[in-house]
């Protein structure tokens, strides 16, 4: 069954039981599986990161590589002794204890590598963590049910040390232009099929950052700001635009788990979009300007830089702010209206968020002292909110007759 046919909704319980389409019982039931989930993740959550804190502050406490080494090892030990011997009730304890002496050995690892043998730190790195993946894979795929958090833990444990190792490789080289697009891809990539290996839709989701950067597209932080820059707004949005395309394609051919997890990526492909558009509204883009613009350093004199300057300035395509800021808000109407017809509550409700964030950047920023632009746009939107209306009766009503037509009585 695919992810399409399988897809979640948010229903109320109590108006479907009142309005007879399940019964009380089922209701009850709803309700329960959904309350497991979400207590499972709080606790999967609150597991993860006392593992994570006890791991590193254990390796930077102790500071010593044969301390680490013998606590990391002890810790493996009483954890599998635990996974292997102990009654179920205590088998947190055991995977807690297992992938603290795992990242302690890992970790302990890397750092005296780095401190010992910096010179082919980055290819160990790089190197250890593929074999550690390859090893693992294969219990993975056959779905192991006994110690598959631990082995899916230490899975994600290599990812990231030979993700981390081919990072140093290529900032030690300084390679910069496609290589360094090219890595950017094989890192969501790999982070993408972790994520789907193990099933932890947070790691899939991480899998957007490197994919986002291979324009550029990124954040910075200084003292208390976090800061979101995209150099290239226009051909962001369409890199995510198409992501977005494909990925739902697929969601709509791929069975329920790896709809999942694909549908994670569409959400955090959508929301980066929306952050490149903002940066268009109030900045404009001259597309490609990062690649083509003409650079000082290429000539011999300013009066030539000038020159060569102002003549690709000229034959650039350049959206202004304003344009981007109305074509942002009818690709937003747009898209509330595609999602709320289509049941993607996800995208439905990051639409409004965005549409918001918008209108409220747009009213300090552009259009604060335009009154007569809300007018226009709040006359244009009521004929819109009309014309979707009519739209969504028309769509129902083919429905509803290809549905007739299809059905056995029929």
């Amino acid at each position: 069954m695919t992810g399409e046919q399988r897809m979640r909704a948010i229903a109320d319980t109590s108006r479907l039981v009142a309005d007879g389409v399940i019964t009380p019982e089922q209701a009850s039931e709803i309700e329960t599986r959904a309350r497991q989930g979400m207590v499972t993740l709080a606790i999967n959550s609150v597991l993860c990161a006392g593992i994570l804190a006890a791991t590193g502050g254990l390796i930077f406490w102790l500071s010593d590589a044969l301390a680490v080494a013998f606590s990391g090892g002890l810790a493996l030990a009483l954890g599998l002794a635990i996974l292997l011997r102990g009654s179920a009730l205590y088998g947190m304890f055991g995977n807690a204890a297992t992938l603290i002496g795992a990242g302690m050995l890992i970790g302990g690892g890397c750092v005296e590598l780095l401190n010992k043998a910096p010179d082919i730190a980055s290819e160990g790195m790089a190197v250890a963590g593929m074999l550690l993946c390859l090893a693992l894979a294969l219990p993975l795929l056959r779905g192991i049910a006994r110690g598959r958090y631990v082995v899916g833990a230490v899975f994600v444990m290599g990812a990231a040390l030979h993700l981390a190792g081919m990072a140093m490789l290529l900032q030690d080289a300084g390679v910069t232009g496609l290589p360094r697009a090219l890595f950017f891809l094989y890192a969501s990539a790999t982070i993408a099929l972790t994520g789907w290996l193990v099933d932890i839709g947070l790691i899939t989701a991480f899998a957007i950052v490197p994919f986002a950067q291979v324009l550029d597209t990124g954040t910075m932080y200084f003292h208390a700001i976090y800061v979101f820059h995209s150099p290239e707004p226009t051909l962001s949005i369409l890199q995510m635009a198409g992501t977005i395309a494909l990925l739902l394609w697929a969601s709509a051919r791929l069975p329920e788990r790896g709809a999942g997890h694909v549908m994670i990526l569409v959400m955090l492909a959508f929301v980066v979009a929306n952050l490149c558009a903002l940066v268009g509204s109030l900045w404009g883009d001259t597309v490609g300007e990062t690649y083509f613009r003409p650079h000082p350093d290429w000539y011999s004199s300013s009066e030539h830089y000038e020159a060569e300057l102002q003549t690709y300035l000229a034959q650039a395509w350049t959206i202004p702010a304003e344009a981007y800021a109305v074509l942002w808000a009818l690709a937003l109407a747009a898209l509330v209206f595609w999602a709320g017809f289509d049941n993607r509550r996800g995208l439905f409700n990051a639409a409004l968020t965005f549409a918001a964030i918008h209108l409220y950047t747009q009213l300090y920023e552009s259009f604060g002292n335009e009154p007569l632009a809300y007018v226009i746009g709040g006359l244009l939107a009521i004929p819109l909110a009309w014309g979707m209306w009519r739209l969504d009766g028309w769509i129902s009503a083919r429905k509803a007759a290809v549905d007739a037509d299809t059905s056995p009585a029929g």
